[in-house]
């Protein structure tokens, strides 16, 4: 749902077909690799992160009204726009990976890559 709010996909989402957005999160070997109370500060060494990506948060709802005029005008959707909104989406699925999901360790980086 969130890839069509965002205007990254234009097709009208399929039931029975194969889907163009995919997540794939690895399960973790628990015992092996991870921390047994980490857990329990995840979220506070995460709160760096989600101030980052609140700010984050206004600037791909701004960058996808200004994507939204640029598609109607010129008809595409302006790369680095794409990239932008597709980094931010990424790095909040790594801060809910770690802080959230408990699926892994590895701090996330404050990055858009």
């Amino acid at each position: 749902m969130g890839a069509y709010f965002l205007l990254l996909m234009h097709q009208y989402p399929s039931t029975d077909e194969d889907q163009a957005v995919h997540l794939d999160l690895v399960y973790p070997n628990v015992p092996v690799e991870l921390n047994r109370w980490l857990p329990l500060v995840k979220w506070f060494l995460a709160i760096p992160h989600y101030i980052v990506l609140f700010f984050l948060g206004i600037a791909a709802a701004i960058v996808t009204v200004i994507a939204w005029f640029a598609i109607l005008i010129a008809g595409t959707y302006p790369r680095e726009l794409f990239d932008f909104v597709v980094g931010v989406g990424r790095w909040a699925l790594r801060v809910q990976a770690y802080a959230i999901l408990l699926i892994t360790d590895r701090y996330p980086p404050f990055s858009l890559n």
